[in-house]
């Protein structure tokens, strides 16, 4: 399933709703910390997107079946910049730069590809026991970022 994003930092949000009503669908509880830290990088990847390039993306989601306890859910954002994206080191001061470095150290896996005249970043999440411990580590609760848009690398 996809979602077409136009290069409007507004889209943060609706992004962000509409992948918690595809997670509703497949049987993940929105308060799941699975589904909490898949929303926030949905903001982070989708901002990359909308922010850094300046050009529609599409956001695609591939979430397991109800029924299946331990699967893994792909996020990907594909945009029309040839850019690779690149982590940046930032300092404690600054207000941005930290996307990536999300993406690095909540998912299980994560990279990109050329897509086209473009490229595509995904993630991936395993559906297990994990997520909950990561999500407790980094102290996430991604309802508490509704409502802003993310500036990430």
């Amino acid at each position: 399933m996809q979602l077409e994003i136009r290069p409007d930092p507004a889209e943060v949000g609706r992004a962000r709703r509409w992948a918690r009503s595809r997670l509703a669908v497949c049987g993940i509880e929105v308060d799941e910390p699975l589904a909490e830290i898949l929303i926030l990088l949905v903001s982070e990847l989708v901002t990359n997107a909308v922010v850094h390039t300046g050009r529609p993306a599409v956001l695609r989601l591939s979430l397991p079946d109800a029924e299946v306890e331990s699967a893994t859910v792909r996020l990907e954002v594909a945009d029309r910049s040839g850019r690779a994206p690149v982590p940046r080191c930032v300092d404690g001061e600054a207000t941005g730069g930290r996307g990536l470095a999300l993406v690095d150290g909540l998912a299980d896996r994560w990279g990109w590809s050329p897509e086209g005249a473009g490229k595509s970043i995904w993630c991936e999440l395993d559906r297990c026991e994990q997520p909950r411990q990561r999500a407790e580590a980094y102290d996430i609760d991604a309802s508490a970022y509704e409502g802003f848009a993310f500036e990430a690398v």
